[in-house]
């Protein structure tokens, strides 16, 4: 017999999954990691990691992958399957009995939101509040890490461009996600509960370029560009079409200022303060060359 829950973490090659897993395997507690090559398992590759096969488009692995568990982190790409891909899996939990559903949803999460991933994410949240399952749904705003997509261009430019303007973003460190989820998968108390992740502070993308300027050890410009530049960008760097105009949505609602809100979230789920993007960028600085 089991002394521990048996907890699926899906997305385990992800930015976030892997975090999870990781950490989890850290503290020696036992974990399924749900990958669709477990060929391609790299850093989540541990003694204590369980790694089966599934595949969001074809239930009887999913309802495979979930024999047994009691509770599941629950997190897909954001493409324009993911919200069929997140209601099948709500199915097959409730299928296979698992009690408790950590949902990785999104900032301001709302069906009437113009922004499409906030509105799937409403969607599967309120499917899962409908199942009669456990859930606790982690709602972050955008990711510090989300800088490592502009890489190329702070190695080779000392530059990252962005249709921002000067509006404020309370980022997240991804860490500080993951912090959440495993307080969540693991304890008490946490039922019922949504949780707003977000920094300590709200930061200009111009402020961040300062940050990472003291961390890398020489000057980093920010550059507001207008949305249509941004989209013709990420296509040409071959983001799915429906992925670039939902990460332009994303933005506008940024530059609305909608995502500025320093909420308690971290803290309430973990009890311990986020981290600042001060130390997100001295952390990362090797990074970025």
């Amino acid at each position: 017999m089991r002394n521990q829950p048996m907890i699926l973490v899906t997305g385990a090659t992800g930015n976030n999954g892997s975090e999870i897993v990781k950490m989890l395997a850290a503290q020696n507690i036992p974990v399924r990691a749900m990958v669709r090559n477990r060929n391609r398992t790299g850093a989540i590759a541990l003694p204590s990691v369980e790694v089966v096969e599934g595949d969001f488009d074809r239930s009887e692995t999913l309802l495979s992958a979930l024999s047994g568990v009691d509770r599941a982190f629950l997190v897909t790409n954001s493409s324009e399957h993911a919200q069929a891909q997140q209601l099948a899996f709500v199915d097959a939990a409730k299928q296979s009995g698992v009690a408790h559903i950590v949902k990785l949803s999104q900032f301001a999460a709302n069906a009437d939101s113009p922004v499409r991933f906030l509105r799937y994410h409403a969607a599967v949240e309120a499917a899962i509040q409908a199942s009669g399952m456990a859930y606790t749904f982690l709602r972050p705003n955008l990711f510090m890490q989300g800088l490592l997509n502009f890489k190329s261009t702070i190695v080779t430019q000392n530059a990252f461009y962005a249709a921002i303007g000067d509006a404020k973003v309370s980022m997240i460190d991804v860490r500080d996600i993951a912090d959440a989820a495993i307080a969540a998968l693991t304890g008490t108390g946490h039922e019922g509960k949504i949780y707003d992740l977000t920094g300590s502070q709200a930061l200009t993308h111009t402020e961040m370029a300062h940050y990472l300027s003291d961390a890398i050890g020489r000057k980093i410009t920010f550059v507001d560009i207008p949305p249509e530049t941004m989209l013709e960008t990420l296509l040409s760097v071959h983001f799915p079409t429906w992925q670039a105009e939902g990460l332009l949505e994303d933005y506008a609602h940024y530059r609305r200022g909608e995502a500025s809100v320093v909420a308690s979230g971290v803290q309430d789920a973990t009890g311990k303060a986020p981290r600042s993007f001060e130390t997100f960028a001295h952390d990362y600085a090797p990074m970025f060359g």
